[in-house]
């Protein structure tokens, strides 16, 4: 799904509202910013539909499901075997996360395990996937900040 290149004033005040309360109703929306209900509707259709609404999914902490631990994989693949590297990467449940990038890792991988020896076995299996040809893994010993769009929304909002 093709992202937008803009959210407006109202999206990003919709989105806020959703932030501060996500069980609000598209009525309880509607009635919060001053503006119609089919208005509000409209708006949500078009970001879910645009891809700036993301899944719920992603909303879910992998420490309630039992992964505590968070590492980086950088990668260094063969670069004819990026669309099949990158397709087995995304069959692993615990690669939560690739980024293609520039520099001396042409893939970052975030991934999830429940401990040291599960993440073991996961990086030996980024090892086996065809094009893979280095690895080198960072555990991330503590969440200094996560990810965060508030701050830009509320940027978003203040413009009209």
């Amino acid at each position: 799904m093709p992202l937008v290149n803009e959210i407006d004033a109202l999206d990003a005040r919709i989105l806020l509202a959703l932030d501060d309360d996500p069980d609000l109703t598209i009525l309880g929306l509607s009635r919060e910013l001053g503006v119609a209900r089919n208005t509000v509707h409209a708006r949500l259709r078009k970001l879910g539909h645009n891809g700036v609404i993301g899944d719920f999914s992603r909303r879910v902490d992998p420490v309630a499901l039992g992964y505590d631990l968070v590492a980086f994989v950088s990668m260094q693949i063969s670069q004819t075997k990026q669309p099949v590297t990158t397709t087995a990467l995304r069959e692993l449940p615990e690669v939560i996360e690739i980024h293609a990038t520039s520099g001396d890792a042409d893939l970052m991988v975030k991934v999830v395990a429940r401990d040291t020896q599960d993440l073991h076995r996961i990086t030996n299996e980024i090892l086996g996937i065809d094009g893979v040809e280095r690895t080198s893994t960072a555990i991330s010993l503590h969440e200094a900040m996560t990810t965060r769009m508030r701050a830009l929304l509320e940027v978003a909002a203040r413009t009209s």
